[in-house]
């Protein structure tokens, strides 16, 4: 397989044009994501697109997906018009920002594998930039994004580093934007948790939470959770 490329079950992601290439935080949410009743998606920071693919390999949804970076727009496009769904999925070169205030849907389900630095040192590559950090999509600015374009009763997907997370959550709840569902990431038996995956929804309820592990040991075996969670798209499972 070359490193343009990430083969899947179902698809093929290429990731030459693209800064932020495929990643276990990308495939983790997309697997997580329950979008057996959404009818429509946005995917926000689409990147290679391989969460709208992963969206509409297990959906009948209509799905839109934004990306503010050109190269990520053309990557995802082109990946898009690879993919048997692709009469589905409709790519979009705009900010979330200007997305919100042109669009005229509101939708059953929205997810973000959205950037995330804010104090740490900038990348080189103003795309890696884009893809990294708050600059350009502050949570405030995401968060005001899901409020107005997620229907009542739709559910908004994200994953964020632990910290962050506390972070995110604090102001999503400001908003009446609360977390019902949760579950931590660890990387390794022996480490701390990494990542939280975390539904959002307009009513307050009683939070599902559980965590899932990755792999057993310092050699990259995967646990059967993780293996479990991924069958669907990894070749090797």
């Amino acid at each position: 397989m070359s490193s343009q490329e990430f083969v899947f079950k179902q698809f093929k992601v290429h990731q030459d044009k693209c800064a932020m290439k495929v990643g276990t935080d990308a495939v983790l949410l997309g697997a997580w994501v329950n979008a057996s009743s959404a009818k429509t998606i946005l995917d926000i920071g689409t990147g290679t697109g391989i969460i709208s693919l992963m969206l509409a390999q297990k959906s009948e949804a209509l799905i839109d997906a934004i990306d503010i970076d050109k190269n990520a727009y053309l990557q995802a496009r082109e990946n898009i018009s690879e993919c048997k769904w692709k009469d589905r999925i409709q790519i979009h070169h705009t900010s979330l920002q200007q997305f919100a205030i042109n669009s005229k849907h509101q939708y059953d389900l929205i997810v973000s594998n959205p950037p995330y630095f804010v104090d740490s040192s900038k990348a080189l590559e103003e795309s890696r930039t884009y893809a990294r950090h708050t600059d350009h999509l502050p949570f405030s600015d995401l968060l005001e994004g899901a409020l107005n374009l997620l229907n009542l009763t739709g559910k908004f997907y994200v994953i964020l580093p632990t910290k962050e997370s506390q972070l995110f959550r604090e102001m999503a709840e400001e908003q009446k934007l609360y977390v019902t569902r949760l579950t931590r990431v660890i990387t390794r038996t022996d480490r701390p948790e990494k990542r939280l995956l975390m539904t959002f929804e307009f009513v307050r309820k009683t939070i599902e939470e559980d965590s899932i592990i990755i792999e057993q040991d310092e050699r990259h075996s995967y646990t059967d959770q993780y293996k479990e969670l991924t069958k669907d798209y990894y070749l090797g499972f």
